[in-house]
């Protein structure tokens, strides 16, 4: 089992399956991870009228200096729908026998409002099911992944070898509560349950994070940070003008470059949003953000489907072929690790040749049938 099919170990969820849609002259989308060529970092595609115009980049992590002088950091999210990820609610039932129990030993309290009782365990009552196995803690299914992240940050990426982790949405939904910084060793023993100084937040305001990890490491060449969430957040146009902010100062050179990358977990995702940022137009060359599907991740060298350059040669030499066999664009000086072409509108799939061997690429808007 991957690590990104623990989330759907979670409860009894079953996705229904999605409809097929047709391709909608005009309108841009991003194949799905899951449907990606594993060669490939992101596939993105924008049918014309009359061809369609495919743009890509080659998966792998940055080399040589665009790999130099990276700070990282890992934000969880902990608003209050995130609770039971943390392993922070109890699920079972309490038979009627050891109800009764508790009654008699004054472990349980009753209380009266509004002409209705309401039945309240007291501790002693919740320490004894828990220990007889009558309930137990939901698991805690985001620290293993958190370390995954981490330490994968730490060890392939981060100048200093240490990844910054934070917990925001905490309190009124806009507090962060630090972690800590850690290597990559220090991540087998990682305890990641939520905040402890602040209560898990009521709103998922992402803006205060995103603005902890710029501001703290403002002298860095670059900073990578990833956001992982459960669902929606509340102040997506604030998360906008900020971006906006920073993607124009690195575009006058008064900033450095910064990539934030949304990591969507669970069953109510609202990726919608997440493709509003990522696709988000600052009015300049600058690309922010970058989002993911936990549950679609091949790997997690995924998190730099964006951060390659058209700079970047991969291979010597490269060919590009549409389904009909017919070469739409040859790489004779170097293959870069980010392409764009055209080819006809009619063209299904696209082939990249390098050294004689041929990757594959579906195109098709199709959103596959979910395996239960």
């Amino acid at each position: 089992m991957s690590l990104f099919d623990i989330f759907w170990k979670k409860k009894d969820t079953v996705e229904l399956a999605r409809k097929k849609t047709d391709v909608i002259e005009s309108e841009s989308y991003t194949i799905p991870s899951h449907l990606t060529a594993k060669e490939f970092g992101k596939v993105n595609i924008f049918p014309k009228e009359n061809d369609v115009e495919v743009q890509f980049t080659v998966l792998m992590e940055p080399q040589g200096k665009e790999a130099e002088g990276w700070q990282t950091g890992v934000a969880l999210d902990c608003s209050a729908s995130m609770k039971d990820w943390y392993g922070k609610l109890l699920s079972g039932k309490i038979p009627p026998d050891a109800e009764s129990a508790y009654k008699r030993r004054g472990w349980v309290e009753t209380s009266y409002n509004d002409g209705g009782s309401c039945m309240a365990f007291r501790q002693e009552a919740y320490d004894d099911a828990i220990k007889k196995g009558y309930l137990k803690f939901t698991e805690n299914i985001v620290q293993p992944l958190a370390r995954e992240f981490i330490a994968y940050l730490a060890g392939n990426l981060d100048a200093d070898g240490g990844t910054t982790v934070i917990y925001w949405a905490c309190g009124q939904g806009n507090s962060i509560e630090v972690l800590g910084d850690f290597t990559e060793e220090q991540c087998l023993n990682l305890n990641v349950e939520g905040p402890k100084d602040i209560p898990f937040g009521s709103k998922t305001m992402l803006t205060p994070a995103v603005k902890y990890f710029v501001d703290r490491f403002t002298d860095a060449s670059r900073g990578m940070y990833i956001f992982i969430t459960d669902g929606r957040v509340d102040d997506l146009k604030d998360v906008k003008k900020y971006t906006t902010q920073i993607a124009r100062e690195i575009s006058a050179n008064k900033r450095n470059p910064v990539k934030c990358i949304l990591i969507g977990v669970g069953t109510n995702i609202d990726e919608g949003q997440m493709e509003e940022l990522d696709n988000l137009d600052t009015g300049t060359d600058v690309d922010i953000w970058d989002h993911k599907i936990a549950k679609e991740m091949r790997t997690l060298i995924e998190i730099f489907s964006e951060v390659v350059s058209e700079n970047q040669i991969v291979a010597s030499t490269g060919f590009l072929y549409d389904s009909k066999g017919n070469i739409m664009k040859k790489f004779t000086d170097g293959l870069p690790a980010k392409v764009s072409f055209t080819m006809p509108a009619d063209s299904g799939f696209f082939e990249l040749d390098v050294a004689g061997r041929r990757i594959r690429q579906n195109i098709s808007r199709v959103n596959e049938k979910v395996e239960q």
